[in-house]
């Protein structure tokens, strides 16, 4: 199954939090921050929202910063992803 987003969505894979400190502590899973930054898996068209015309400008493969809670989690396949407005999408890393 895959997942074809609509409009000005853009579905991304959340990248594995650091389970360990730069120190070298090991982190429990309740004590991980959420990660902001992602993969971009699939992207819709853009076009007409809310009456004004969007343009997408991140494409698959980006690795992205997202807000810290915003989206929707959906499982498929075994793998959990986040679907985002584009607008939720703060930063493109290089």
């Amino acid at each position: 199954m895959t997942i074809k987003p609509l409009a000005d969505r853009v579905v991304v894979k959340l990248v594995e939090a650091e389970e360990k400190t730069k120190t070298g502590i090991i982190l429990t899973a309740a004590s991980q921050e959420k990660p902001q930054i992602a993969e971009v898996v699939a992207v819709g068209p853009g076009g007409l929202v809310d009456g004004k015309e969007v343009v997408m400008t991140v494409k698959v493969g980006d690795k992205v910063i997202t807000s810290k809670y915003s989206g929707t989690e959906v499982k498929c396949d075994g793998t959990e992803y986040n679907i985002v407005r584009q607008s939720d999408i703060l930063a493109i890393v290089e």
